[in-house]
């Protein structure tokens, strides 16, 4: 009889991604793969994208600041643990396994006492989703190190195995064309991920002359296409805009350095794959992206630079020439590439039947290493 395996995790790409690299491993081992989320959150398009059943309960939002909503939250989270908790009588999971965010709070409150739990935490702080859900496991794990939770083992972030073995030197002719850049021009990509980067996105365009007189051509994933617009001229480099991109294994192909955000999921895929950063962490929240960034950054594989700091005159002054310093360039993939585990996938899968008594080894089928 097969394994089942209730994975929470929604809201952001953050927490979705990592849940759906661990059920791809979960479900080539033969687990029964049950998702729990919200209807707020990306996992309402993504999870049954990927041909995994989906049980939605109410979300609880957690307000920062006391008022109305706080005094909200006990009859909201009765409701949502409630409906948890009939998904948990209904699937008759082996064990829980969470990614943090609203959904992961009922998850661990219905499954306690009653089901395994399984804590998996995607930035260096860990949210309060996950400090709760450590009180009740001793299945917890995280993505980098540093991270302070109870029984803390360190595996890394689950990323797409499409991500974890990419081969960028063998893929750049390939990913070249497929944006419609020049096969051996010097590539920056730019992107803000998906909750947006207008001051990167306003300060890497109004450069584009200076990165044009460079020789430099540019992959711009703006996400709000009208944010990016690049001064061109006849002759100069092409300047490629992109509102998104799905195939993100050949941007990160295509390109010699990127400029982005430092959020769990970009932080990890970028360092795997040997890409050199500059990251730019999101001047919101409790800090946790710049906290991310910093194994990478101080390996020697990225640069880490505020949100303020990010102007076109910075382009200019550090981008344009770091990115004529091929010496540094594949000193700084060297160095990243070593830093974060790339098989996080695979273990976090072996901990989840661990915890619902089966033998890890059996999660080994296609693992990436």
């Amino acid at each position: 009889m097969s394994v089942k395996v209730l994975l929470a995790g929604g809201g952001t790409a953050g927490h979705t991604s990592p849940l759906l690299a661990t059920a791809a491993v979960l479900r080539e081992a033969g687990a029964e793969i049950t998702c729990l989320g919200t209807p707020r959150g990306l996992e309402v398009t993504l999870i049954p994208q990927a041909g995994y059943p989906l049980e939605l309960v109410p979300p609880v939002p957690l307000p920062r600041k006391p008022g109305a909503d706080l005094a909200k939250v006990p009859v909201r989270l009765r409701r949502s643990v409630a409906a948890a908790r009939e998904v948990i009588e209904r699937v008759q999971p082996d064990v829980v396994c969470g990614f943090g965010g609203y959904v992961s709070v009922p998850a661990y409150l219905a499954a306690r006492k009653r089901v395994p739990i399984v804590v998996h935490e995607g930035n260096a702080r860990p949210g309060i989703a996950n400090k709760l859900g450590a009180r009740f496991t001793t299945h917890v794990a995280t993505s980098f190190p540093g991270t302070e939770l109870p029984h803390a083992r360190l595996i890394g972030l689950p990323i797409r195995r499409l991500i974890s073995t990419l081969d960028r030197d063998a893929l750049r002719a390939e990913a070249r064309a497929f944006f419609g850049l020049d096969a051996d021009r010097p590539t920056l990509l730019v992107t803000g991920g998906s909750q947006g980067a207008r001051r990167i996105n306003h300060a890497v365009s109004g450069a584009a002359r200076e990165l044009a007189d460079a020789g430099l051509q540019v992959l711009h994933v703006a996400g709000r296409v009208d944010e990016a617009t690049p001064e061109r001229r006849q002759g100069d480099p092409p300047y490629v805009v992109e509102g998104f991109v799905d195939r993100m294994d050949l941007a990160y192909a295509a390109a010699d350095f990127i400029v982005c955000r430092a959020g769990a999921n970009t932080v990890t895929e970028v360092a795997v794959t040997g890409l050199p950063a500059a990251f730019v962490p999101l001047p919101i929240g409790n800090g946790e992206q710049a906290v991310n960034a910093h194994p990478v950054v101080q390996s020697g594989g990225a640069l880490l630079i505020d949100d303020a700091a990010v102007t076109s005159r910075w382009v200019e002054q550090v981008i344009v020439p770091l990115m004529r310093d091929t010496t540094r360039l594949a000193q700084m993939s060297q160095a990243a590439a070593h830093e974060l585990p790339r098989d996080a996938d695979q273990r976090l899968a072996e901990m989840v039947l661990a915890a619902a008594g089966t033998p890890g080894s059996s999660a080994s089928a296609g693992g990436a290493s």
